[in-house]
């Protein structure tokens, strides 16, 4: 019999053990090339950009050669954020819930406490949300921020979870007695027994569950509101479907609300979490913090309120440097 001839040529077969060996080894990209991307910034360059994109670009593009980020992912990922884009409104900020899920927006709030931290008694920080209003009711102490109707699914439980709510507004000025701030205002608001914000749900009335309370001369506000409820972050959205891709839950335990604010101090953005919650120590989006959980004690004979809760908030004195706008504003 004659020799059988090979099924692949020699030749071809080598080369392609060559490539398969090349792939196998780590690519080397050009290593000058973030620099020439650094380096095109002008002269005229806004001066905080001009600090902070050099770190920004070594971070980007060293996470891009570390991982191998292919065209196609990266295309993908700008479909994403600009989705994110699409889906936000001035009722829901997709892309800042994006933040939130990714831990980003809770990072930064405590970056800018710490710096901006005057004192340690202040009250600590936590994200704002995706779901704050401008303009909430003005409203008496002493008054409700529930507008309740019995034709709503969760009327029975609201009326189980219903809460006298007070405590005073202090300035950490007074070194180691806080000192009581009249005319501060605390903003505040929270989700419905069903989960919702009042603009995500229609049965809700306009401005549901928000209020704004003025201090008194104690420095006091009180508001009957509701024990808040565990609720799931939309997740019909980008967000969510990152959630899913990464086998996470959506859950935030319940928590409520607040801007509070007085003149020659710092706004106070925080929540303040129920610890009856199972979602306590599982926050999807990372904002609890251990002063920040409280424990709602059994209210008696008040027909408004199951609940009571007294809570303190003490602000730190702004510094000089606050008083100009932020750098934040360039872009």
């Amino acid at each position: 019999m004659g020799q059988l001839m090979p099924l692949v040529d020699p030749a071809i077969a080598a080369r392609a053990a060559e490539a398969k060996s090349y792939k196998l080894e780590k690519p080397q990209y050009d290593s000058k090339f973030t620099d020439l991307v650094i380096a095109a910034t002008g002269p005229k360059a806004h001066p905080r950009l001009a600090q902070i994109m050099p770190s920004l670009l070594r971070h980007l593009h060293d996470f891009a050669r570390e991982t191998h980020i292919t065209v196609s992912e990266w295309s993908a990922a700008i479909d994403f954020i600009n989705e994110c884009g699409k889906m936000s409104d001035d009722r829901r900020n997709e892309t800042q819930l994006l933040c939130d899920i990714l831990g980003l927006e809770s990072l930064v709030d405590e970056i800018t406490a710490k710096q901006l931290a005057t004192s340690t008694t202040e009250t600590p920080s936590a994200i704002l949300g995706p779901f704050y209003r401008h303009d909430a009711p003005l409203l008496p102490n002493g008054s409700s921020i529930v507008n309740l109707s019995p034709s709503v699914p969760w009327y029975e439980q609201a009326i189980k979870d219903s809460a006298y709510l007070t405590g005073q507004v202090l300035s950490s000025s007074g070194g180691g007695k806080p000192i009581p701030l009249r005319n501060a205002v605390v903003d505040v608001w929270h989700s419905a027994p069903n989960g919702l914000y009042e603009q995500q749900d229609s049965t809700q009335p306009e401005m549901n569950l928000r209020g704004r309370f003025v201090t008194d001369s104690d420095g006091r506000y009180s508001l009957y509101c509701l024990r808040p409820t565990a609720y799931p972050i939309p997740d019909d959205g980008p967000a969510g479907k990152l959630l899913g891709l990464l086998d996470r839950h959506p859950w935030r335990p319940g928590h409520i609300h607040f801007i509070v604010s007085a003149p020659g101090h710092r706004s106070l953005t925080t929540q303040i979490f129920d610890s009856r919650d199972e979602y306590i120590r599982q926050d999807s989006v990372f904002a609890v913090k251990e002063e920040l959980i409280v424990e709602f004690k059994p209210r008696e004979g008040d027909p408004k309120a199951k609940w009571a809760l007294e809570y303190n908030f003490v602000l730190g004195l702004m510094m000089d440097q606050e008083e100009d706008k932020d750098e934040a504003a360039v872009l």
